[in-house]
Order: structure tokens, then sequence, then C-alpha cells
């Protein structure tokens, strides 16, 4: 079972989000919060698998609570909640190693989907969400060569990680076993000085491999 916090103060959309969450059988809303300081201390009594969390809400917002829960909980996946108007925040939240972006008012394949690329390691943001980032990671001023220590394979596998394959997709795309991709990652982060996954992607595409 796929163990889910669910972080939105505004219950009504808590609830359908909730339903839609639950209408696949393997996955279970196991914690509900109504700020993002309620969700640090739902982290601390249970795991959970991914943390899904609204940007604007009282007492602690998402940007803060999202910082908290991946410092204190690396391998936890977080999901941000968005609106239209939230896009200013996109950038700072990837830094942090946020999984995607995805909208309140999208529907339950969209949902599940960006769940499932998550746990698997990819990287899911909103077509509109996508229009306003890509520009400034594709900025020419502050592209450089890519670190000359990673070897071509890893180039390779850095290249996907920065289209958001998760480490299946990778791993059939260049004929490897997924074993191989997770083992490269890791090589990659311990190289790149990286966190983790996100922080690759928005790497790679800085760096012109994309």
């Amino acid at each position: 079972m796929i163990r889910i916090l669910l972080a939105e103060d505004q219950i009504m959309v808590r609830q359908g989000l909730k339903m839609m969450i639950e209408s696949d059988a393997e996955m279970k809303v196991t914690g509900e919060a109504d700020n993002g300081n309620e969700a640090i201390l739902l982290c601390e009594k249970q795991s959970f698998d991914i943390v899904i969390l609204d940007i604007q809400m009282p007492v602690m917002d998402g940007i803060e609570a999202a910082k908290v829960i991946k410092s204190r909980w690396s391998n936890t996946k977080i999901l941000i909640l968005t609106t239209f108007d939230d896009t200013q925040y996109v950038l700072e939240m990837l830094n942090i190693g946020v999984s995607g972006y995805i909208l309140k008012t999208g529907d339950t394949d969209s949902l599940l989907r960006s769940i499932r690329s998550a746990l698997s390691g990819g990287l899911s943001l909103e077509d509109h969400v996508a229009a306003k980032v890509m520009p400034l990671l594709l900025n020419r001023d502050v592209k450089k060569k890519a670190n000359p220590l990673l070897t071509p394979r890893e180039r390779e596998i850095l290249k996907c990680i920065g289209e958001g394959l998760s480490n299946g997709e990778i791993a059939e795309r260049l004929a490897i076993s997924i074993g191989t991709v997770k083992n490269n990652t890791s090589q990659i982060l311990n190289k790149l000085e990286l966190r983790d996954r996100t922080q690759l992607a928005i790497y790679a595409i800085r760096h012109d491999l994309v």
C-alpha cells in the first residue's frame, strides 16, 4: 500500500483529492493535515511514502513544510498542490527537492500519474508550470559545461533524468538494468555533490544536456 499524507486547509478540496487518490486500490491517505506544521507532526509519528502539500496554508505554508520534511526525511517524496497563481515558487520548490507540481483542478488520472511518477523517481510539472520554468532553466547565460568527470553512460542517464524519466523508463531506453540506473545515479550525485534527482534534472537542463 502506498501511504500518503495530504496537507490542504480547504476541507472540501482535501476530501475531493482523497477520493481521487483512493480510487486507486493501492493508494491510501493515511494522514491529513490543515497546515504545514501539522504535516510535520504527522511525519514524526508515522511514515509516509509521499507527502502532498498545498502551497498556501495557515500557520506554516507548503514551502516551509517541504524544507523541513526534505531535511529530516530526505527519502519522502513531496508533491506540491498549486494554482495558476503560484508558479513564482516553482524554482524554489525544485531546489528544495520536490518531485512535482500538480493542479488542484487536475483530473484523477493526472493526479495518480504524478504520484506514481514521484514514487519511481520522476519529476512531474503541469504544462503551464513547465512553460514558465523552462525558459528560466534554459537561460543560456547560466549554462555551463557539464562536469567532465562524468562518463558517457552517466551523461546518458543524466540526460534521461533531465527529461523526467523514471528509473524503469531509463533502463528501457538505454537497454540496461534498473540496478545499473540506480548505481549510476548514485555515482552522479556523488560526483556533482547534489542531493537528489530533482537537482540532477535541473543540472541537466542548465548544462544543456536536455
